[in-house]
């Protein structure tokens, strides 16, 4: 019998089809390192947030080992690639409502609940979920 696939891809898939459905921009925040293919100089503290709305990205394809699509920076385009085990938190832009995920063993998983903290300023607000 085949190991049971990770639900994060399907996680991240469900949280941006809500915030299209809801007229929301979804955004993902992504941890870089060397697996990742963003645009290093818009990374900070080894952290990328990208805009996953169907208005700033072409061919967006959420995949269960990478998430991968073509988008403009700063005039260019470019093409992204994340691997699922990257993705820290995707998340509606308006309201901050979305999921958070945290490694373990070098896969993510959906974090324990922690009692929510008000956002700090220009920080997304995640929903922490078991």
């Amino acid at each position: 019998m085949k190991p049971a696939a990770t639900t994060t891809p399907y996680l991240i898939r469900a949280i941006w089809e809500w915030c299209v459905d809801q007229g929301f921009t979804p955004y993902m925040a992504v941890r870089v390192d060397d697996s990742t293919r963003v645009p290093l100089e818009y990374v900070r503290n080894g952290e990328i947030v990208l805009n996953l709305s169907p208005d700033a990205t072409r061919n967006l394809k959420i995949g269960n080992d990478v998430i991968q699509f073509s988008a403009r920076f700063n005039g260019s385009s470019l093409e992204v690639s994340v691997p699922i085990t990257a993705v820290e938190g995707v998340f509606a832009k308006e309201n901050g409502q979305g999921l958070a995920f945290r490694p373990q063993d070098g896969e993510v998983t959906p974090t324990e609940p922690t009692p929510p903290e008000p956002p700090a300023p220009g920080r997304p607000r995640l929903q922490v979920v078991k």
